[in-house]
């Protein structure tokens, strides 16, 4: 690639930018010109890193940029960075241009549709960041422009306590990000992000604890348990805040430990904890999600389960499938929530009582056979001999979702055409995983570590992982069975209330700067 076709990555958020300092310019009527604007520069934003893909096929990557004393405003263009951009600029498009007809008619939607597309720059910048002052002053920068949207109506006191602990959250995760930057330059003498992958290999302590500090950022950032709280409150703020956030910023944690892949693989304690933390986030949110009665609550705690999952990915050293993950959940979450008033209107129009097919025991015994059976087969027709043990056994935690809906096909009560269904979905699950994990470690060969092979530790966690989501798979499966149970209704309370952890984080920080927070949500912002 060469520099004049890479600085068109640096272009794409610079219109970003310029579309928010014209739309902060309609603060007090009724915005025209700024819709069309920032919709215009999303437009262009993506035009911009399509043409750069197509550059980055025929010349490969490049860092570019400022730099003094191994510190600068670099930007990496790589195979990552195209990808991640073209998301980026793709649901940023789509939500500037469902806001410019959500908010028609607010006074203040220019300075909302400006601190919204200055949230994209930041973020793109994050995404692209070649060094790790860039990374961190966008990191920082992305964080404080959604702020401001989180207190888009300061008025709301719900609002207000929310963005005051997400602001809590995200400070200690600069904090963390901040001493790991320092420790890593300090360790490899340099801040550029590929000279420190390549330097990781020789680990010493500094680069091991800066291991863990950046897990603990992407912890903080993604919304892990016990700091989970904050994402599912922040719902006050207008939903394309919601898509934006659940969509994209929040995957900021997923990015961060993707970038720094070789550092972490150099700290296999590290990511042993971090699988732990990811695999129990993963399945406390799931759980908590299936019992959650409003649409955008059940929603965010989905948001939560799949940052776990992807968290999981990352401690099993499988970065390639965490950076799919990324994709693939950003695409399907902004989708949910955009979507989401339509979809409540159109079950509460077609909703008929009729049977449901419950699936005994036997059933669902059936159905997590058959399902495995189908990944076996198709795993075979793939070359399952060349995957990782960690990709294999990931694919069968994924089965075991699919086995959960192939047990209501095989219920005594189902219907033929169900259970044909069921089945089918089952075969199509297993060859989109493999064909997509294949495409994906071909397009990131070279870019990314391989997924090194499993130590004890890691066939210890892979054994639990298995374990511990084929046990759930089946409980939910079974759960029809049991829901009229004293103890089962027991655990529905627990799991409605989210196992508690969030009323004890809240009463953890409850005395921590309330004045300041209020003060600040009660601001006349840009008026």
């Amino acid at each position: 690639m060469t520099l004049n076709t890479a600085w068109l990555v640096a272009l794409a958020p610079g219109l970003l930018l310029a579309a928010a300092a014209l739309a902060f310019r309609d603060r007090a009527l009724r915005p025209r010109r700024a819709p069309r604007a920032v919709e215009t520069a999303a437009v262009l934003a993506f035009a911009c890193v399509a043409l750069a893909a197509v550059a980055l096929v025929g010349a490969g990557s490049v860092t570019f940029g400022p730099s003094l004393a191994g510190l600068g405003l670099t930007l990496r263009v790589d195979v990552v960075t195209i990808t991640l951009l073209l998301l980026v600029t793709f649901i940023g498009w789509v939500v500037l241009r469902y806001s410019a007809t959500y908010l028609d008619g607010e006074p203040r939607q220019g300075p909302f549709l400006g601190w919204m597309s200055a949230t994209l720059a930041a973020v793109m910048l994050l995404v692209s960041a070649g060094d790790l002052l860039m990374l961190l002053l966008a990191w920082v920068a992305t964080s404080l422009t959604l702020h401001r949207l989180l207190l888009f109506y300061p008025q709301r006191r719900a609002a207000r306590r929310a963005a005051r602990k997400k602001w809590l959250v995200a400070r200690a995760g600069d904090v963390a990000l901040g001493l790991a930057a320092v420790l890593l330059w300090l360790a490899t003498g340099t801040g550029e992000i590929t000279a420190i992958g390549s330097a990781a290999d020789a680990s010493g302590p500094m680069v091991i604890l800066a291991a863990g500090l950046l897990a603990l950022a992407a912890v903080l950032k993604s919304a892990q348990f016990p700091t989970h709280g904050w994402l599912t409150e922040v719902m006050e703020a207008p939903t394309p805040v919601s898509a934006l956030l659940h969509a994209g910023v929040v995957n900021a944690g997923g990015v961060l430990l993707i970038r720094f892949a070789d550092v972490m693989l150099a700290a296999p304690g590290v990511l042993a904890v971090l699988a732990m933390v990811g695999g129990f986030t993963a399945l406390a949110g799931g759980l908590v999600m299936l019992t959650q009665s409003a649409v955008k609550t059940s929603l965010a705690w989905s948001t939560i389960a799949q940052m776990g999952f992807m968290m999981f990915q990352c401690g099993l050293g499988l970065f390639a499938l965490a950076l799919l993950h990324i994709v693939a959940h950003s695409l399907y979450k902004a989708h949910a929530f955009l979507g989401a008033g339509g979809a409540v209107e159109q079950v509460a129009a077609n909703r008929r009582p009729g049977p449901v097919a419950v699936p005994s025991g036997r059933a669902v015994l059936r159905s997590f056979l058959l399902a495995l059976a189908i990944y076996a087969v198709i795993g075979l027709l793939f070359g399952v001999e060349s995957k990782s043990p960690q990709a294999i056994a990931l694919g069968a935690i994924l089965i075991f979702g699919v086995a959960y809906l192939i047990a209501q096909g095989l219920a005594d009560a189902a219907p033929w055409a169900l259970t044909r269904r069921t089945v089918l979905a089952s075969g199509a699950a297993a060859v989109s995983y493999f064909a997509l994990q294949t495409g994906t470690e071909w397009l990131v060969a070279g870019t990314l570590p391989a997924t090194p092979p499993p130590g004890p530790l890691e066939w210890a966690l892979i054994v639990l992982a298995l374990v511990s989501f084929g046990t759930v798979a089946v409980a939910q499966a079974l759960f029809p069975l049991w829901a009229g149970h004293p103890a089962a209704a027991g655990l529905r309370v627990h799991l409605v209330n989210g196992l508690y952890a969030n009323a004890v984080f809240d009463r953890l920080i409850g005395g921590w700067s309330h004045a300041f927070h209020d003060r600040q949500g009660g601001l006349p912002h840009d008026r």
